[in-house]
């Protein structure tokens, strides 16, 4: 049986950052930062990230369940309050079932202008291991979920976890998604080749990530802060010449807890301390790259 997967060059062609045509954000900023909270649902029976590892599974896992629960009940209103103060636009990577779930926090996330892209339908289920069939009648059922709730369809998608099948980018075009954050490869949008025509990918990070930073590496708030001062720092630098795109994953169940909600401020404010900064929704980011490169 053949390989069903395409070779990287079929998919993405390869671009030295350094050789291409300089990229300029319209208001002519040098970075371009998207603030995404994701917004998830997690089911008291399914698995998700986990605080604390046991050596037997647990049913119910209350410790971890009840953990995760805490970014809905009250990480992501110190969130939303903070990025309020800051006046920063969030892009929302949303589990459709939220909609169903908790729709005040959606409420408030309009109110404060925020965009929402696909996430999956809970952030218990991933993509791995799903047919081509099965995977499209997920990817429709969060689009068809968001645009009756919201009235739009999304225009972006992140996987859960970032796992895709070889198959996603073509569905994801297929089924009307104009951008995915799944690939971390770049500093700007790029191009990628489906069935139905190229996918814009949109930069996202596993790195400046709340989520893998302190779970996984054991960061401290002061690490945090640190980690994306300078990685803005360099990108500032980077954009004199070539127009960056930054991101800044967050998970309002770790990012809103007590003691580290004023790393975040701190950044922010470091961040909003140089002037040709641009702090952006996603879509606006992908519309002003396609204005930009279009000729």
């Amino acid at each position: 049986m053949s390989d069903p997967a395409p070779s990287q060059t079929e998919r993405l062609d390869f671009s030295s950052i350094s050789k291409r045509k300089p990229l300029r954000w319209s208001n002519g900023a040098r970075v371009a930062i998207w603030v995404i909270p994701n917004i998830e649902y997690f089911h008291v029976t399914g698995s998700g990230a986990c605080i604390r590892t046991n050596p037997v599974p647990l049913k119910p896992d209350i410790p971890n369940h009840s953990w995760r629960e805490y970014g809905p009940r009250v990480g992501v209103w110190r969130l939303m309050e903070l990025m309020d103060c800051f006046k920063i636009p969030g892009t929302v990577a949303l589990n459709a079932a939220v909609c169903d779930h908790y729709p005040e926090i959606l409420e408030q996330a309009r109110a404060l202008d925020w965009e929402f892209m696909g996430h999956g339908w809970t952030n218990s289920e991933t993509l791995t291991g799903l047919s081509e069939l099965e995977e499209r009648a997920l990817i429709r059922r969060v689009r068809d979920r968001m645009k009756g709730y919201f009235g739009v369809a999304p225009r972006g998608w992140l996987s859960p976890a970032l796992n895709e099948t070889w198959a996603t980018p073509d569905v994801l075009k297929e089924e009307g998604y104009e951008y995915t954050c799944d690939w971390v490869h770049d500093d700007q949008p790029t191009w990628l080749a489906t069935r139905a025509g190229p996918l814009m990918t949109m930069p996202y990070t596993l790195e400046v990530n709340d989520l893998p930073a302190f779970i996984g590496r054991h960061a401290s708030s002061e690490d945090f802060c640190r980690m994306i001062c300078a990685q803005f720092d360099q990108l500032y630098e980077d954009g004199e010449s070539q127009a960056r795109v930054m991101a800044i994953a967050l998970h309002p169940f770790v990012i809103g807890t007590p003691h580290r909600i004023g790393a975040l401020a701190d950044a922010f404010r470091h961040i909003q301390g140089r002037s040709a900064v641009w702090f952006a929704r996603a879509g606006d980011i992908a519309d002003d790259f396609i204005k930009q490169t279009a000729a």
